[in-house]
């Protein structure tokens, strides 16, 4: 017990319960495991009192009708959010996907990792679980946040209470791994629970349960253990909603106190608690007015706009968008902008600053990215796209893949009568003096392969594509409907201050290429300039460049022969390693072999093909992401390449 003096003068006394220690079962506890068994047992069979079907379906609906008893307005609030995956649909990989996004580096206390949990142990074994789930139908998976959370002297075992008092509701052990995040304003937990009972049945939990049984279990617990809210925290925390942009407390009040429409804020009170909750409203009604959410019709009579729940949500989630920003930008100053793949047709090149899930409960990641244009991006990510194949200071090109490809601009403006040729396109290219104009021809060549898979151009004879006229228009619905809205590209998984004196194909010497267009003078942009120039100079040395005057001319098939220098080395080290004959895979060439592993080097990513007479170093595609140890055949064309998968005789994926 403490003695405190509040702003008034007025000495009281809060008590401040502590952690209480592990208990047996209480009795209620012990009687709601029994007749929650009991009632699964029978079948949860509908009674004589016209409920509503379904409604005692699953464990824990017996519960469900006494958890929140003892919950009064002080009592602590939580935030429960659950999905439930079934993990067929999902895919054999969502587990450990998941299992991965929550246990990532930089949502610890210290921005370090944070270990993953579990009833018994401070470091749960992840791929034993994993295994232990594979075969399950279904999975939960539960975010829980103690508005209060920071005041808990130990998240981990909040949650094992919690966990344990769940067991009690529903009848059964349960199988639960939880990670704790602190990388954001509310701590919170991840929580992965299998879909099996103790017995080895499906886990059906009551919907009653999950929408308000474990949210009231842990407010439950959350108050017991920090005491009930005092009137001066509440006040606070009604204070500061006032002013929020953001769906808050009184934003619900309003919503259920409003009739017909309105809202009556003009009615006196006689209890000063109500008088002062008035005086809220009014304040946040007249902040909803200055934000265009709220009319005063007449004086105390309001009206709030029927899409202001769906703006200060956006708005809400906005500002958390900024708060991402503003960390991982740090000190350094920037602009900050969201891009918007409907309305961005321009890409975005940049350094990848941070990454994270911009809907945790979902696995939708995000990434802020450090542009040479001088500003920082926020990008909303695909779902199912893996955050993990885009390291911290990886360079990354962004754009929506809803707008026109400009190599499908290219073919058609090339076409002539709806004909277009690989030689006519070479011509040119070489008449432009354009680097690499066989590597330009051949990436045409790919979109047009792909392009002619779904029927919309046609293969007339080798090298001569008939295409339509409104191709690029085709050609964006097709990538509307196969890349989401976003398209991410990783350019080079190198930051660019080690690509400076790299052999290899970087991601600088392309930029060199096209001298250096496109990079600001701010931020991200000044630093990739100051990189080029270093880069010029590792190149003079290396005898690929010359300097004339202020220009820098560089050797011709730069890319290849920084390209094949890189392959050599890695090629001599994998031989060492192996005991296997490097063989160079010649332009052109078709490659046949086993698949046995990938090799990151700066020239990008590659795969090694096992013919039995040694290997080959062929460039990767996602195309092969889970075919490691099957044969597979590849046909190289310099720095690109197209793989036959699968059984079929057909095309090749490029």
């Amino acid at each position: 017990m403490s003695k405190r003096g509040n702003s008034d003068g007025d000495d009281h006394f809060r008590i401040r319960p502590g952690t209480p220690k592990q208990r047996g079962q209480a009795f209620v506890s012990q009687v709601l495991r029994q007749t929650t068994k009991a009632s699964n047992a029978t079948g949860g069979q509908r009674g004589k009192g016209g409920k509503t079907p379904g409604s005692r379906l699953g464990r824990g609906h017996v519960a469900a009708r006494f958890t929140g008893q003892v919950l009064s307005a002080r009592s602590r609030r939580v935030t429960v959010k659950v999905r439930l995956v079934y993990l067929k649909q999902a895919g054999v990989r969502s587990t450990i996907t998941h299992l991965r996004y929550i246990e990532r580096e930089g949502v610890g206390r210290e921005q370090d990792t944070s270990e993953a949990y579990g009833p018994m142990t401070d470091r749960a074994d992840l791929p034993a679980f994993e295994e232990r789930g594979r075969e399950d139908r279904h999975q939960f998976r539960l975010i829980v946040s103690p508005e209060d959370a920071e005041q808990l002297d130990d998240l981990r075992t909040y949650t094992r209470h919690l966990m344990g008092r769940m067991e009690a509701d529903l009848g059964s052990r349960l199988d639960w791994v939880a990670v704790n995040h602190w990388n954001t304003d509310n701590p919170h937990t991840h929580i992965v629970l299998r879909g099996k009972d103790d017995t080895g049945k499906d886990l059906i939990i009551s919907q009653a349960y999950i929408t308000r049984g474990m949210r009231e279990r842990a407010a439950e617990l959350s108050t017991e253990w920090l005491g009930p809210r005092t009137e001066l925290e509440i006040q606070r925390t009604l204070v500061r909603e006032v002013d929020q942009e953001r769906w808050t407390s009184l934003d619900r009040t309003l919503q259920r106190e409003a009739r017909d429409g309105l809202n009556h804020v003009d009615q006196p009170a006689g209890d000063p608690k109500l008088r002062q909750q008035r005086v809220l409203l009014v304040g946040r009604l007249q902040r909803l007015q200055r934000m265009g959410l709220a009319t005063e019709e007449r004086p105390g009579v309001w009206a709030v706009h029927v899409d202001a729940e769906q703006t200060l949500r956006a708005l809400g989630e906005r500002g958390d968008i900024i708060r991402t920003m503003q960390r991982a930008m740090g000190n350094q100053q920037r602009d900050l902008a969201v891009f918007q793949p409907g309305e961005d047709s321009r890409s975005i090149i940049g350094r990848v600053a941070a990454k994270g899930l911009a809907d945790e409960l979902h696995d939708k990641g995000n990434l802020v990215v450090d542009g040479i244009d001088g500003k920082a991006h926020y990008v909303a990510l695909p779902a199912k796209t893996e955050v993990e194949q885009f390291p911290i200071g990886a360079v990354v090109e962004v754009k929506g893949s809803a707008s026109v490809r400009e190599t499908d601009r290219t073919i058609t403006a090339l076409a002539a009568h709806g004909l277009y040729r690989t030689d006519h396109h070479l011509t040119i290219a070489q008449s432009q003096s354009t680097p690499e104009p066989r590597e330009v021809v051949d990436t045409h060549v790919r979109r047009l392969e792909a392009l002619r898979r779904l029927g919309i151009v046609e293969r007339m004879a080798e090298g001569v594509w008939r295409v339509p006229d409104d191709l690029p228009e085709q050609g964006r619905q097709y990538d509307a409907q196969r890349l989401s809205d976003v398209a991410v590209e990783l350019r080079s998984h190198l930051p660019i201050e080690q690509q400076t004196r790299v052999i290899g194909a970087t991601w600088l010497d392309q930029r060199l290429i096209c001298d250096g267009k496109g990079v600001g003078d701010l931020g991200f942009g000044s630093e990739v300039k100051d990189a080029l120039q270093q880069r010029s100079d590792f190149l003079i040395q290396q005898g690929l460049a010359e300097r004339h005057g202020q220009r820098v001319v560089l050797a011709g098939k730069l890319l290849a022969t920084l390209r094949g220098r890189e392959l050599a080395t890695a090629g001599r080290t994998i031989a060492a390693e192996t005991g296997l004959q490097h063989r160079p895979a010649a332009d052109g060439e078709r490659v046949r072999g086993v698949y046995r592993r990938s090799v990151m080097l700066a020239s990008g990513r590659f795969a090694m093909l096992d013919d039995g007479l040694g290997f080959r170093l062929v460039p990767w595609k996602p195309v092969i992401q889970h075919r490691l140890g099957q044969t597979l055949v590849a046909t190289v064309r310099g720095a690109a390449v197209s793989w036959e998968v699968g059984r079929q005789r057909g095309p090749a994926v490029g």
